[in-house]
């Protein structure tokens, strides 16, 4: 028998630039709750106490959706997180949201880090190289660790051109076996770790195809995963989102193997005392901005959150201010994962940038009724195909001025079976105007007469506030299961 070796290993994903403590829904005693937690302060005095238990046998990585998604972050093109990153000690990460501010900006983010950004599936176009190295090689605690990246692989496919203008994107699945074998063969590594941006159910099918892989840290989907999923022998774990879960991972190694292991899914929880240096380097780097996101723009009734998959309480709001503002027939946003809850109460600035931090113009279109039809199949089978590999979500599309009733396990574009627009079942031929934010909301190939209206949905959202405070916008059954 060899020596036994231990090793820690902490997960951060999908953090979303959330800087400073938020609201966070709990489900508990077969309801949703609200409670403060995250913020890097706290998870820099956690990681801290971790590393003091274990010394110099942690590492601490990250799975993207961490440099985009709050106002600070946004107005800096992301560079107010560095310092923030470099202080928390982090040996590596990947990427999604990061490509948002376009490619040449995020390599010139990844360059201001102290650790490597990762991404064995993303390439220039011209060149055919990569942007990113595909793997670093960590000593830690006398294990030799290959450290492995791959990017979310939706970003040229989903999202707006800018976010992938000169590069594309591959699932990585062809890649990975080639990598495998490098770390094996050529580094020498004890341990091979995935960093993936993929998602729960596409690491899982990528996991039952390639072997080789260790421990899995999966991010994208928000899972809050209390337990360790084995895929072969892979551990996977996923960690909730916006900062208000770390992942602990704690390894007992003997001759390259994983004899025993450990795992916690840490609430970041408000009775953390936050770690004095990151607490100070995060206010200051917040001040700038605090007079403005403190402001009070109106109340909700509503508690509003993101959390559901079909219809969302904050995406309601949204989607009746659109439909005030435009006078639409219809009104569409993506389904985003991202946004803090906001509770029953005052609604502040900083609550709605986190609600849509992109601050996109208004925009309209006229659809068919046979466009509706077929924008709505096409998310339900990106939400819910049998194939993971095809699941290119966020949530199902959200949706305002209009009914479906869909079976989930049906084959792609036969899931709908009954589509009303308002109280009528919705025409193939008649054109129905549509009010929408982003080209997620309504993508491009779909309409006609499409116009970017003047006013941006943060404005919008103010306005709405100040004619109808305390809002209400309780889910109202417009997409159904049956």
């Amino acid at each position: 028998m060899g020596n036994k070796t231990y090793l820690s290993i902490i997960q951060m994903n999908d953090s979303h630039a959330y800087f400073d403590i938020h609201q966070e829904i709990f489900w508990e005693d077969g309801h949703a709750v609200y409670r403060p937690a995250g913020g890097y302060a706290r998870i820099a005095a956690i990681t801290k106490q971790i590393r003091a238990e274990n010394p110099g046998r942690v590492l601490f990585c990250d799975c993207g959706d961490t440099l985009h998604g709050t106002y600070p972050a946004l107005k800096t093109n992301g560079e107010a997180m560095i310092p923030v990153l470099n202080v928390l000690g982090l040996d590596a990460m990947t990427a999604h949201w990061e490509f948002a501010y376009g490619p040449d900006i995020l390599k010139k983010r990844a360059a201001e880090l102290d650790f490597p950004m990762l991404a064995i599936n993303v390439y220039d176009q011209a060149s055919n190289n990569r942007i990113f190295q595909p793997y670093t090689i960590k000593e830690v605690g006398g294990l030799r660790i290959g450290l492995v990246g791959i990017a979310s692989n939706i970003i040229d496919k989903t999202m707006p051109p800018s976010y992938s203008e000169g590069i594309k994107f591959t699932l990585g699945r062809d890649e990975l076996p080639d990598i495998i074998e490098i770390l094996q063969s050529k580094e020498r590594t004890d341990l091979i770790i995935l960093i993936s941006h993929l998602g729960f159910p596409q690491d899982m099918k990528l996991l039952s195809e390639v072997p080789g892989i260790d421990i899995c840290l999966s991010g994208h989907t928000h899972n809050r995963l209390f337990g360790p999923v084995r895929q072969g022998k892979t551990i996977v774990i996923q960690s909730g989102c916006d900062g208000s879960f770390l992942g602990r991972l704690d390894l007992e190694v003997e001759d390259k193997e994983i004899a025993d292991y450990r795992h916690s899914l840490i609430e970041v929880a408000s009775d953390v005392i936050p770690d004095p240096e990151a607490d100070a380097l995060i206010q200051r780097i917040l001040a700038p901005y605090s007079a403005e996101l403190s402001k009070v723009v109106g109340q909700t009734a509503t508690a509003l959150n993101r959390a559901t998959t079909l219809e969302s309480t904050m995406d309601n709001f949204l989607l009746q201010a659109l439909l005030e503002n435009t006078g639409a027939q219809l009104a569409f946003s993506n389904g985003w994962r991202f946004g803090a809850p906001i509770v029953p109460g005052d609604v502040t600035m900083n609550d709605l940038y986190n609600m849509i931090p992109m601050n996109p113009p208004v925009s309209t279109v006229e659809l068919t009724g046979k466009e509706l039809l077929e924008m709505l199949e096409e998310n339900l089978e990106r939400t819910f195909s049998c194939d993971p590999y095809l699941q290119m979500g966020g949530y199902v599309k959200r949706c305002l001025g209009l009914t479906f009733y869909f079976k989930i396990e049906n084959p792609s574009g036969h899931r709908i079976q009954k589509l009303f627009v308002g109280n009528e079942e919705a025409a193939p031929d008649h054109i129905y105007s549509a009010a929408f934010v982003t080209m997620q909301g309504v993508p491009q190939k779909y309409g006609r007469n499409r116009k970017d209206h003047t006013d941006r949905i943060i404005d919008v959202l103010q306005n709405y506030l100040a004619k109808h405070s305390p809002i209400d916008a309780e889910l109202r059954g417009t997409v159904v299961v049956v």
